[in-house]
């Protein structure tokens, strides 16, 4: 819970002061440990989880446009926006 809300310190204080109170939750020197290794760790833990939430493709080349309905059978249909996207994935680093 601390990793993927990337906790600030007084968030991070609040939440582990939560969790002492809860029944059956954690003892006060387990937050302390907590909160001292999640100060010394938190942007090497953040980075870490932003690697492996990527996909290995890339986006290579996009191409875009808006298509209008010049005759339709029904009036309502006319100049209906319709919009199409293309994309290209390729490889990282090819």
């Amino acid at each position: 819970s601390i990793a993927s809300a990337d906790m600030d310190l007084n968030q991070l204080e609040a939440f582990l002061t939560a969790q002492t109170k809860k029944q059956g939750g954690i003892t006060s020197d387990q937050a302390a440990v907590i909160a001292k290794f999640w100060k010394n760790h938190r942007i090497k833990i953040h980075e870490s989880l932003i690697n492996q939430s990527r996909w290995d493709n890339v986006l290579k080349n996009m191409n875009w446009r808006v298509d209008l309905k010049s005759q339709s059978r029904h009036i309502d249909q006319i100049n209906t926006p319709v919009a199409i996207v293309e994309m290209e994935l390729g490889k990282n680093g090819q």
